[in-house]
């Protein structure tokens, strides 16, 4: 590794520890509702909105309730996006562009798809944003629901923290008071001036028609326009991660410099780092809450390296084929594999750019995850059936940490003879069947689908480019990414037919709502507990110890539920492209 990727690297963990801190006391304030510094600009807005919405915003909820309102505030927004990219022929902005221009047709299937997608921050596009967008679309459908349902997922994230503190009563809090608190204390305040800082770098921000150039060898050619900059920060920040253009991140209006992609990488890891702190500051355990970042940091910090490690080593069916010299001690073995990557960036700075989206839910690639080599796509794949723990989404990483934990402390508990509990809280058996139910739901939807896919004429149709492992790996990746709210594919899978957009559709909602379903019916049952205090008869959870076997317990469980998955896609391909 030369020092220069070193460098990089350090420097993004580095400064990512040093916000984690301060942002985390920030969050736990906010959602404790003690004062801060924005106080005297939200309340008032806070006051209005509660107003509108009625009663229900009043009064305290139990887990049921604030599930329900959570799925009910995702199926409205999937409404809204749906009825404005059906309608967004007759809506502003449209003719601005021209059909001409927006070639792709919004059939009811891309729309229902696009909608679901956007509204459980998985923002998969089975489309090309330059060609099948308008401004309107982008701007009040597309971005409204980055900052909406990014807000409810991080709503979800704390009400699962308050379920671990309360002590009996069941309340988890009031979900529409949360979403609003998000909005307009975090997700806001953070993103205008993040969007600044990218117009600064150089990212658009106008309402111009696309203009028209003519190339170098006298081809004419549409460069696309438009409020960039408003979709590009928050889509990061927000755990959304879809792209105003194609490309998305590779696109140099959406990502044009060094500067550019290090911090819209940091966006994405930002929050779901200092939720650890707010876990612990709420909890009044902040050596567990430090502990469990440092895990994150560790599985992080070994996808890194992985990546790192697959993508310096080059290919060698390119130094078979054509340049021989290259790969054996020329350019290509301090270059690595290159294909699909952006030279602004280099392998270092995509390699950066892949491990960051595939463990924080958001698919902003700034290169081709196609492109990259067996191993490496594996370590992006592996990412995500890991559950995204390391960062993971706003709350849903938090969520997945927490909840190996407790398998991990029932576990270690009963090999020595404590009673399990964690943080105060008694394990017992209808507890861990919820844990159970919340590890295996991965497994029961993504398996599924992929087979579905693998042995039906309509899936195999999407393998445009690739068949074998690859094309295996490819349709397992899709739904990977679409459970997992990430929204990154293979680009060798042709994901725009009816087959697809309702299958990725399906997992999406799967890895929305079902997967928080037990998690906040645990969250429930904790908080409808008495707390018993932490006592010397319970297992620590703030040990060395306890991090190494809760490091285990993640890597054990991803690879019970998908080494044979895993093994048949990334590793075989591995082995026929080194035989």
């Amino acid at each position: 590794m030369q020092w220069a990727n070193l460098a990089q690297y350090s420097a993004f963990i580095a400064i990512l520890t040093v916000t984690v801190r301060p942002l985390g006391a920030y969050l736990a304030k906010v959602f404790s509702y003690q004062p801060t510094v924005l106080d005297r600009l939200m309340l008032p807005v806070e006051r209005a909105i509660i107003r509108l919405v009625g009663a229900a915003a009043e009064r305290p909820m139990k887990w049921h309730e604030y599930f329900l309102a959570f799925v009910w505030f995702g199926v409205a927004g999937a409404a809204l996006v749906f009825l404005i990219l059906k309608l967004q022929t007759m809506l502003p902005f449209y003719r601005l562009l021209g059909k001409d221009v927006l070639s792709t047709p919004m059939t009811d299937d891309l729309a229902l798809n696009t909608a679901i997608s956007f509204a459980t921050t998985t923002t998969w596009q089975a489309y090309a944003g330059e060609t099948t967008m308008s401004y309107f679309s982008q701007i009040v459908a597309l971005a409204s629901q980055n900052f909406l349902a990014g807000a409810a997922g991080l709503a979800i994230g704390i009400a699962f923290i308050r379920g671990i503190v309360t002590d009996g009563g069941g309340v988890l809090g009031n979900f529409w008071r949360d979403v609003t608190r998000a909005m307009l204390w975090v997700l806001l305040p953070l993103s205008i001036p993040g969007a600044l800082i990218l117009v600064w770098q150089g990212v658009p921000m106008n309402l111009h028609p696309y203009t028209a150039v003519t190339t170098l060898q006298g081809a004419p050619q549409l460069i696309a326009q438009g409020p960039v900059a408003a979709l590009e920060f928050i889509k990061n920040l927000g755990t959304n991660g879809g792209g105003f253009f194609n490309a998305n991140g590779a696109h140099p209006y959406e990502n044009p410099t060094a500067v550019s992609n290090f911090l819209e990488m940091l966006a994405i890891v930002m929050l779901p780092g200092a939720l650890c702190f707010t876990f612990g500051a709420m909890t009044e355990q902040r050596r567990h809450g430090w502990l469990l970042y440092g895990v994150m940091t560790a599985l992080f910090t070994l996808g890194l390296a992985g990546m790192h490690w697959a993508e310096s080593a080059g290919n060698p069916a390119l130094a078979r084929a054509i340049a021989p010299y290259t790969f054996a001690g020329g350019s290509n073995a301090w270059t690595g594999n290159t294909e699909g990557k952006e030279v602004r960036f280099g392998t270092d700075g995509s390699t950066l750019a892949a491990v960051v989206t595939s463990n924080g839910a958001t698919g902003s690639t700034d290169a081709a995850p196609d492109s990259l080599s067996p191993l490496g796509g594996g370590v992006a794949f592996f990412n995500m059936l890991l559950g995204e723990i390391a960062y993971g989404g706003l709350g849903t990483g938090l969520i997945s940490m927490i909840l190996v934990a407790l398998l991990t402390v029932f576990i270690g508990s009963l090999m020595i003879g404590r009673a399990p509990a964690y943080l105060g809280n008694q394990i017992g058996i209808a507890e861990m069947k919820l844990v159970a139910l919340y590890i295996l739901i991965a497994g029961m939807v993504i398996l599924p689908l992929t087979a579905w896919a693998a042995i039906t004429a309509a899936g195999r149709a999407g393998l445009t480019t690739n068949t074998g492992p690859h094309g295996l790996s490819s349709i397992a990746f899709a739904y990977a990414s679409s459970f997992a709210n990430n929204g990154q594919s293979f680009g060798g899978l042709s994901a725009n037919s009816p087959f697809y957009n309702y299958t990725t559709s399906a997992a999406m909602l799967a890895g929305r709502f079902v997967l928080n379903l037990p998690a906040l019916a645990l969250a429930g049952t904790f908080a409808a507990q008495q707390r018993r205090g932490i006592t010397s008869g319970s297992l620590p959870s703030d040990t060395v110890t306890f991090a190494v076997l809760l490091i285990v317990m993640v890597l054990l469980i991803a690879g019970l539920n998908f080494l044979p998955l895993l093994c048949l896609g990334p590793v075989a391909e591995h082995m026929m492209l080194w035989g």
